[in-house]
């Protein structure tokens, strides 16, 4: 299997897997993406009741439409492996991601992909579980080209600025804000981050803004993210959901130009030509690209929509 499936990410809303209020609130909510936490959001006394909760969450509560995704603890620690096998176990086929922490080298992304092979083939699971991965240390970005190709079960790259920002000993206050440097802090990061997924046909995604009470500020990330090209953005507040499904999503004016750029093209191709003229400006075969990209993300946008009006 080396086809990675077509995800919707605008938002991926951080959820903590020891509350069960909140897991219901989230299956409840309009981000494309969710993942329950068992890493810094539950506490280490709470970490293994948490993937019991967790298991129960994903196989009772309505995740349609919803890309379900667990984040596990780092391989540093003695909970690793024991969350990847209990929840897949557990869970099996209503768990369609895990998201792996400070992931440093290939290896770290190897180890968890052999794993999980292992367990669909005794649980004969039908779906392969999609790996995404955090690079948020120093070394993790100085190997992200790597981590980015390592294997086809990695689905997306998040940027983890906050702890990247300790680890590249960053001053800043909030985490995702600039705090007054001269320009974006994150622009280099993130264009890296960027540049090793579109290299890899994999799907980048930035990370969290602290401040949730701040909405035009995080609304500005999200704009300075998607341009770069980021697929969407950590919410970690509900709050947040909405300004994100907005930034990262094609407007029907957008759309209905990437279609009039298809027709063109063809239209133009037909009398053996390699670019045409549309309202006034020059097309051609990396206006077809971008086009393509932008009509492939508002399909997988409606998709998941429609099956969660559906499910609603």
């Amino acid at each position: 299997m080396t086809d990675r499936p077509r995800r919707a990410r605008r938002v991926q809303l951080s959820t903590p897997g020891s509350s069960e209020k909140m897991m219901q609130k989230a299956s409840e909510s309009k981000a494309d993406h969710v993942f329950l936490d068992l890493e810094d959001a539950v506490a280490p006394s709470q970490k293994r009741d948490a993937r019991k909760k967790i298991v129960a969450a994903l196989k009772t509560l309505n995740w349609k439409g919803k890309t379900r995704c667990v984040r596990i603890n780092d391989l540093t620690t003695e909970y690793a492996f024991e969350d990847i096998i209990e929840v897949v176990e557990g869970a099996g086929e209503h768990l369609d991601t895990i998201m792996m922490t400070k992931v440093m080298t290939p290896a770290d992304v190897l180890f968890a992909d052999k794993l999980l092979h292992q367990l669909e083939k005794k649980l004969k699971l039908k779906n392969r579980i999609g790996l995404e991965a955090l690079i948020e240390e120093v070394e993790g970005m100085q190997n992200v080209d790597a981590i980015a190709k390592c294997t086809p079960r990695l689905e997306c790259l998040v940027f983890g600025m906050g702890d990247f920002s300790a680890s590249m000993g960053v001053t800043n206050k909030n985490v995702g804000a600039s705090d007054g440097y001269p320009g974006d802090i994150w622009h280099y990061a993130r264009f890296r981050l960027v540049m090793a997924c579109r290299a890899a046909g994999i799907d980048p995604v930035d990370g969290p803004f602290a401040d949730f009470k701040n909405p035009e500020a995080y609304r500005e990330e999200c704009r300075r993210s998607m341009i770069l090209g980021c697929v969407g953005k950590w919410a970690i507040h509900p709050s947040q959901i909405e300004l994100a499904n907005e930034v990262f999503s094609p407007t029907a004016k957008e759309v209905e130009r990437a279609e009039r750029i298809i027709v063109a093209l063809k239209e133009a191709e037909a009398q053996g030509k390699g670019a045409a003229s549309l309202d006034g400006k020059m097309i051609d075969a990396a206006s077809e690209k971008m086009a393509n990209n932008l009509l492939a993300t508002a399909a997988a946008i409606k998709k998941g929509e429609a099956a969660r009006s559906k499910a609603a």
